[in-house]
């Protein structure tokens, strides 16, 4: 089972908001205990919208099967509890601008001359290195700088911005595979290692394609609506009560397309005979398409492409998925019991193997649930144990 796979590994989490607590999220998915140190404040992310019972959606829906534990990082004998925790981790996951983890003496160095196999990753904006390295970045900045802002939306519309999180998530998924490369190489040396993940390196790593096809043509992209830039039909299509999404650029299946909506002339218009001189004729053919999808409906044509392996699809909306049959078969949801919110409706961790249906272990923590708990098990005396919940309370 891989919901199993990294049972015994302890991971210690110092990230809030998204691309680390993705990183962590993924590892405790998999088995990994995950200790979450919060500030006193907590996670950024339980205080972003929407809320239920006043807990955040967001901290829930990215925290499941994790403990959190109360320090602040100021504070000696909380700093001393977090080095504890440290020396005794196989993974450390941080988040903070390059030179916090140092003046708090949470570094690398410091840290790993007490545990030599520790796994230390760093989740930046900008990366370690570099002059933008003390630069603060949120997920809609990195899309900014890293271009995909730039060939997202309409043509000749606004900048537009993916509305999902897409550069913390792959971030945090990154980082993870990191993580899990510096695992499979501690077993080969007995040696942990520094590893990092950049939002900006990855968001260009998102867009691999796009500026491999700019390094070889020098021409400079710009919004593509919902369209594919290499290959046409490859796009969004009209039809009488709604859009599908419709690929046969393949040259079977753009014959095949012809055929489907009553125009077999197409296929041998020399206008668009080939992908490239459909792309240099693309304004014209979707034209010509849309004219003829107008009259029906979408289910009859996904029916009619459908059976002649056209590749297509409805554009649907939210809660036109959760209904939809792979959603459903899927079982791509599953219902947590919070503390607090209580029965809550959340995505599942999709990490499994073929016939496994990876189920959380605990819904999201509340702030501090864990601390007395996991100060227990560090084996730490219960006056300091008590010390540290009352410094931790003086403080707030």
């Amino acid at each position: 089972m891989l919901a199993n796979a990294l049972s015994g590994l302890k991971v210690i989490d110092f990230t809030q908001v998204m691309a680390g607590p993705t990183c962590t999220l993924c590892m405790a998915d998999l088995g990994a205990d995950v200790v979450k140190v919060e500030a006193p404040t907590g996670d950024l992310s339980r205080a972003l919208s929407p809320w239920v019972h006043g807990e955040g959606v967001p901290f829930l829906a990215l925290n499941r099967n994790k403990r959190s534990i109360v320090l602040d990082l100021k504070q000696p004998t909380h700093r001393q509890a977090a080095l504890q925790l440290v020396a005794q981790a196989d993974v450390l996951v941080e988040s903070f601008r390059p030179g916090v983890m140092e003046r708090l003496g949470l570094d690398y160095a410091t840290v790993a001359a007490a545990n030599p196999r520790l796994i230390y990753c760093s989740v930046s904006a900008y990366g370690q290195h570099g002059a933008a390295r003390d630069l603060p970045g949120v997920d809609g900045v990195l899309q900014a700088v890293s271009g995909l802002m730039s060939v997202t939306g309409a043509p000749d519309g606004q900048p537009c911005k993916v509305p999902v999180p897409v550069v913390d998530l792959v971030t945090g998924s990154f980082a993870t595979i990191s993580i899990l490369a510096a695992l499979a190489d501690r077993q080969r040396t007995g040696l942990g290692q520094h590893v990092e993940a950049s939002m900006f390196a990855s968001a260009i790593a998102l867009q691999h394609v796009s500026f491999a096809s700019y390094f070889a043509d020098g021409h400079v992209p710009g919004p593509q609506g919902n369209a594919a830039p290499y290959s046409t039909p490859n796009e969004a299509l009209r039809c009488a009560d709604g859009w599908i999404m419709v690929a046969a650029y393949h040259p079977a299946r753009w014959q095949a397309l012809c055929a489907a909506i009553g125009a077999p002339e197409l296929a041998s218009d020399p206008r668009f005979a080939d992908n490239k001189s459909r792309l240099q004729h693309r304004e014209a053919l979707l034209r010509l398409l849309e004219a003829r999808m107008l009259a029906h409906p979408r289910a009859v044509w996904l029916e009619r492409f459908a059976a002649v392996d056209i590749i297509c699809g409805p554009i649907n909306n939210y809660a036109e998925v959760a209904q939809s049959a792979p959603f459903v078969e899927a079982a791509l949801t599953e219902t947590l019991q919070h503390p607090v919110a209580g029965a809550l409706t959340m995505p599942r961790s999709v990490i499994g193997a073929v016939g496994e249906r990876p189920q959380a272990r605990r819904a999201a923590p509340t702030l501090g649930q864990h601390t007395r708990e996991v100060l227990v098990e560090l084996g730490m005396p219960p006056a300091n144990i008590e010390a540290v919940i009352a410094a931790d309370s003086s403080s707030n």
